[in-house]
């Protein structure tokens, strides 16, 4: 048998149906309202690559080196062929078509989602990596098969099954084909507080099909509804400003805008809450589990497209905390009295950590930074970030709380301790110290192992649910290493990444790597550090910036001799300028960007740093259809990090920009004339300075009007008045340190339902 039925699927059936087979079938089996249809079986696939004798063939192509960028997307093109050109055998085709004739009326539309045999285990989810195919007729439907079979090689796929260690021989791939339900309205809804086990039921609904609300193209409304009295606790209405339909003529899916009566119209009547909370208890009592529940509503009628068990609740969690998970911080906090304290300094990423000091005044001194030990140095520069990782701790004689150590750090989530003025001088190399990265302080000493901290534990929220806001709430990551420890903050995505701390860390400036390494090898750098990213992150967007190292940091490089000179390398040769300037680099950036868009991480954006005016833009804009991506369908935007570019957002949005995003650490050293490096002036520099809000006030208003995107990713988008400065003017979305997403998600719930209240009194 090619095909089985839904009605005859259970939960125990992995192996034939795969993951998202069974629980549709589990469902429809305990007799929740399920789209009718079948699943054309693993087995039937097996059979398939095994009868045609293109297996050994198959498997030996996507055996590659998963880190060579241009290996993979050869085993992936390889895999797809083979499967794609080989034929069908005629009773296959013929049994999966009777089975589409017997759903619905015959010629209904269908979905085609992939449901392979690895898919949301406790130990690795490979959910979302294979193809879904929305309202497919007849005449397609053996090649959208075909093409879910395929998917299972991905560029994605290969690479996240060989860095898990999953042999690609031993896991398969069934078809799920149901009869598509038109929904009015759909979204997700999880059984229990995804983050505490609280006992409420959370729901996100948006207008149309639900795939805008799961890929995260749409802000949906947000429902908490108690499960003790069934009333919606809080009822968040979001701007929907599109939604997913079927096309009418076509038949295609497409994206639509949503009328503008319906944009801040609630989506979900009382009655449908109702349902959904009696349907979520029903499954959560089915399975003995929370439940991640994907819904839809048609015609009056509410459909369970899909549940599978909440993995982000640890066991036996449920919802209350203890004395110390009510600690925003989450870091112990030191108890000495200060007779211990040997310097002082700015605690510029928190936590506590003992080690051996390791001054660090050469590059070649960071060979001998162990595991575990207390970095000290009088600053930390890109190419030290491979020691820092190894490091419990940085303590830096310079910077401040935007310094390349703080950043760093708290991404890595490694307590460090800046601004001290002689660290290097005062602390002893090989003493054993504690460093306290809250107040700022270094101790003599060891601290008790227990009460040092965990960085990716720390991250993930301990605090009540995550506050679901119509404004995003995004995360700032500065090198890939930290992209564990920043999507576990569950944050909407990555509102900046920087290309810059990969390229640095390669200690040589990129036309000396490029002499001697090749173009090739330059773009493979690029694409690992934001593939693995992306890959942490997906669907969920992540947004990178372009190149953006001043000079000075160059020239600490080897070819940094040949780097200009410059006074005041913040107001010189950096940013677009330096990319317009150079395109024979800037240009191998973006095809990075071009092939990571083929292997299919379609959340990235692309974002250009320090552009003054829509020349800027438009000679950008050129480059990246040079590099073959397409402006028009790719999502890319801009830093708004100087007066000109402020004052410019007209003309930059007339040049086709879809979003501006402030940089507000280097807006405001240039509207103020204050080098943020400079301890001097450190006092004078200020980001709510009026004359910097003003610019951010009316930069935000314009792109309102003209429907660009508006975010922020300095530091000060951490800050709760400038948060509450940015929902009030109408952002679209806010990027805070790794540290500070969860308090300022709350913020932001704070401010909208302020405003939600002014508007009705």
């Amino acid at each position: 048998m090619a095909v089985v039925w839904l009605d005859d699927v259970r939960a125990d059936d992995l192996d034939l149906v795969g993951g998202k087979g069974a629980s549709l079938g589990e469902l429809t089996g305990a007799g929740l309202p399920v789209p009718p249809g079948f699943v054309v079986t693993a087995s039937t696939y097996r059979a398939f690559i095994e009868d045609a004798g293109i297996d050994d063939e198959l498997f030996a192509a996507v055996e590659v080196d998963h880190e060579d960028s241009a290996a993979l997307q050869a085993a992936h093109e390889a895999a797809h062929d083979l499967i794609m050109e080989t034929p069908m055998p005629d009773d296959v085709r013929e049994e999966i078509l009777d089975a589409y004739r017997s759903v619905g009326e015959g010629d209904s539309f269908v979905a085609v989602r992939s449901s392979a045999t690895a898919e949301d285990l406790p130990d690795a989810s490979f959910a979302g990596q294979q193809e879904t195919f929305l309202n497919v007729t007849e005449e397609d439907l053996l090649d959208r098969v075909k093409e879910c079979w395929a998917s299972l090689f991905s560029e994605r796929a290969i690479y996240y099954r060989n860095r898990k260690g999953f042999p690609h021989d031993k896991v398969d791939i069934a078809v799920v084909v149901q009869q598509m339900v038109d929904a009015e309205k759909s979204g997700v809804m999880f059984t229990r507080h995804p983050s505490t086990g609280k006992k409420e039921i959370i729901i996100e609904a948006a207008w149309g099909l639900g795939e805008a609300v799961v890929s995260g193209t749409v802000s949906p409304d947000n429902y908490v509804v108690s499960r003790e009295t069934g009333e919606v606790e809080t009822a968040t209405i979001a701007d929907k400003k599109t939604m997913c339909v079927r096309d009418e003529e076509s038949g295609e899916t497409v994206m639509r805008d949503v009328p503008n009566g319906r944009r801040h119209e609630r989506v979900l009547t009382d009655d449908e809450v109702s349902r959904l909370l009696e349907l979520g208890e029903l499954v959560e009592d089915h399975y003995e589990k929370p439940q991640d529940v994907e819904w839809a509503v048609y015609d009056g009628e509410v459909y369970m497209l899909q549940s599978r068990p909440i993995t982000t609740i640890a066991e036996g969690d449920d919802g209350e905390e203890t004395e110390s998970e009510s600690d925003s911080g989450g870091s112990s906090r030191a108890t000495a009295t200060g007779d211990d304290v040997l310097i002082r300094g700015l605690g510029a990423s928190p936590g506590i950590a003992s080690g051996r000091a390791r001054i660090v005044t050469k590059l070649d001194h960071l060979d001998q930074v162990a595991e575990g030990d207390i970095i000290v140095t009088e600053m930390t520069m890109p190419d030290m970030v491979p020691a820092m990782k190894r490091a419990a701790g940085i303590v830096t004689d310079e910077g401040g709380m935007t310094s390349h150590a703080a950043i760093v750090s708290r991404e890595l989530g490694v307590p460090a301790v800046v601004g001290t003025g002689d660290g290097t001088k005062t602390l002893e190399d090989g003493e054993v110290v504690t460093i306290d990265g809250d107040k700022g302080t270094v101790r003599e000493g060891e601290e008790p192992e227990e009460k040092q901290r965990q960085p990716v534990e720390e991250a993930r929220p301990k605090t009540p649910v995550k506050p679901m806001t119509a404004t995003e709430v995004k995360v700032n990551v500065s090198i890939p290493e930290a992209a564990e420890r920043a999507a576990a903050t569950g944050a909407d995505g990555v509102g900046l990444l920087r290309i810059e701390h990969m390229v640095l860390t390669l200690g040589k400036t990129p036309e000396r790597f490029i002499e001697q390494n090749g173009e090739r090898a330059y773009v493979d750098e690029i694409v690992s550090g934001v593939r693995e990213a992306a890959e942490e992150f997906y669907p969920r967007p992540v947004r990178v910036r372009t190149l953006d190292a001043p000079t000075d940091e160059f020239r600490q490089l080897e070819g940094g001799e040949n780097e200009p000179r410059e006074h005041n390398p913040m107001l010189g040769y950096r940013g677009i300028r330096r990319g317009l300037d150079n395109p024979s680099v800037f240009r191998l950036e973006l095809q990075a960007f071009r092939r990571l868009f083929d292997m299919g991480y379609d959340n990235l954006e692309v974002m250009f740093p320090l552009v003054n005016d829509a020349e800027d833009v438009l000679r950008a804009k050129e480059h990246m259809r040079e590099a073959g991506i397409d402006p028009e369908k790719r999502e890319w935007g801009v830093m708004i990090e100087t007066p000109a570019a402020a004052l410019c957002i007209e003309e930059l949005a007339d040049a086709g920009i879809d979003f501006a995003s402030f940089g507000t650490n280097d807006l405001t050293q240039y509207t103020l004339a204050v080098d943020r490096n400079n301890e001097h002036v450190a006092d004078i520099y200020d980001e709510l300075h009026p004359a910097v809000l003003k610019l951010i006030g009316d930069t935000i208003e314009t792109c309102r009007e003209v429907g660009v995107k508006t975010s922020i990713c300095g530091q000060a988008g951490s800050k709760p008045k400038m948060v509450q400065f940015l929902v009030d003017k109408g952002v679209s979305s806010i990027s805070a340190n790794i540290d500070a997403v969860r308090d300022v998600q709350h913020e932001v719930k704070r401010v909208e339902q302020r405003l939600l209240l002014d508007s009705v009194r």
